[in-house]
């Protein structure tokens, strides 16, 4: 089996899930969270995007209900003995060989704990599991359980972690090495990509941020492609991904020389960013963390051009996204804990002057100050030629 983690590793997570779910009053839970089924098996795939599910039972079986050509990757790249096949035919339901599987498992009248929220759950789905379940078992959405339980690292995972960030600080070099007037911005994400993958690492969650001149001010990849001119802006959001495990960074590249307002928007994320590092402690919470970072963005008036968030958790995701909880916005409570992987990002557009700046990168909490797992230095970095 190609499993990432040791067997005590796998036990222990499988401990903590089972305290939850007693905690809860569950009974079982139906996993469809790609997420969870890698983090508590192995399990490795994106066959996600069809319907499979994982039951999970509070006194430890594990049952994989998936398609004919997951069988192998299930056996492969998970720890998980019991695997069964919903069979491609017609108008057959996997949700109704679901609910018989539920049933050989004596789960009727059970408490079941569902996994509603994530992109492996589509909407057909649920209306479907409910519409068979209401009457079978007493079912409730458990969607935050192992997302929370997921975001404290232990000490195996923060080693994949580091090697992210190693890989995503040589992309950014491999970056800069291409990066003048007249480049190809599809050399420069060639060349990102290929440092990841030259490295050992993966694919990430999601498609990495790339966009000059007016495009510099968007938060989102698009297809298209432009060269660079003598006077410039490139936005960079990126992350080294190794075991599925993420490590982003986030800058701003001037080509040419910066302008004033350029030098404004960085003035203001850098002192952002270094107002965020104070609340990534413990006892603070995410909604602490955006305070300190809208705080420091207002005091410079520049508060219409920044986002309502600015960072959340990272881990080991699936597409289509590399994002994960908690999430730093508004009043969020979530509470700040050791050994959590945070990407913080400062985030300033400018749509009147069509000037972006961006800064950032992804942190390790500890019992005190957090650690970056970065060694890119924070200047503006510029490149005249």
């Amino acid at each position: 089996m190609a499993l990432h983690f040791s067997d005590a590793e796998f036990e222990s997570r499988f401990d903590k899930l089972k305290a939850a779910m007693e905690a809860q009053k569950l009974d079982a839970m139906l996993l469809f969270a790609q997420e969870s089924m890698y983090w508590l098996t192995g399990y490795d795939t994106f066959g996600f995007c069809f319907f499979q599910c994982l039951v999970v039972t509070k006194d430890g079986r594990k049952v994989l209900l998936t398609r004919s050509a997951d069988e192998r990757q299930a056996k492969h790249t998970s720890n998980i003995e019991d695997i069964r096949i919903w069979i491609d035919r017609g108008s057959a339901s996997p949700v109704l060989q679901l609910k018989e599987m539920l049933f050989d498992m004596d789960l009727l009248g059970s408490r079941l704990g569902v996994e509603y929220d994530t992109q492996g759950m589509t909407g057909k789905i649920a209306l479907k599991l409910n519409e068979e379940l209401t009457s079978f078992a007493d079912v409730s959405d458990a969607s935050p359980l192992i997302p929370e339980l997921r975001a404290v690292k232990s000490a195996e995972e923060i080693v994949y972690v580091r090697k992210a960030s190693e890989l995503a600080d040589k992309a950014f070099y491999a970056a800069m090495d291409e990066i003048c007037p007249g480049a190809d911005e599809g050399r420069i994400l060639a060349a990102m990509q290929g440092a990841i993958f030259e490295g050992g690492g993966d694919y990430p969650g999601n498609e990495f941020i790339i966009g000059s001149d007016r495009d510099a001010l968007l938060c989102r990849y698009k297809a298209g492609r432009r060269n660079l001119s003598d006077q410039d802006q490139l936005t960079l959001e990126w992350a080294g991904a190794y075991r599925h495990y993420h490590a982003a960074l986030m800058r701003t590249v001037v080509i040419g020389t910066p302008t004033d307002r350029h030098m404004e928007m960085y003035t203001a994320a850098r002192e952002a960013l270094a107002a965020v590092e104070t609340q990534l402690v413990p006892g603070r919470t995410f909604g602490d963390v955006f305070d300190a970072h809208a705080e420091r963005v207002d005091a410079h008036g520049l508060m219409p051009h920044r986002l309502n968030a600015c960072g959340y958790s990272l881990g080991a995701r699936f597409t289509p996204s590399w994002m994960d909880m908690p999430m730093a916005y508004r009043a969020n409570p979530a509470e700040v804990k050791p050994d959590m992987v945070i990407f913080m990002h400062m985030i300033l557009m400018d749509s009147i002057s069509g000037t972006a700046m961006t800064l950032g990168q992804t942190y390790l909490t500890t019992t005190g100050a957090p650690e970056c797992l970065s060694k890119l230095p924070l200047d503006l970095p510029v490149k005249s030629g």
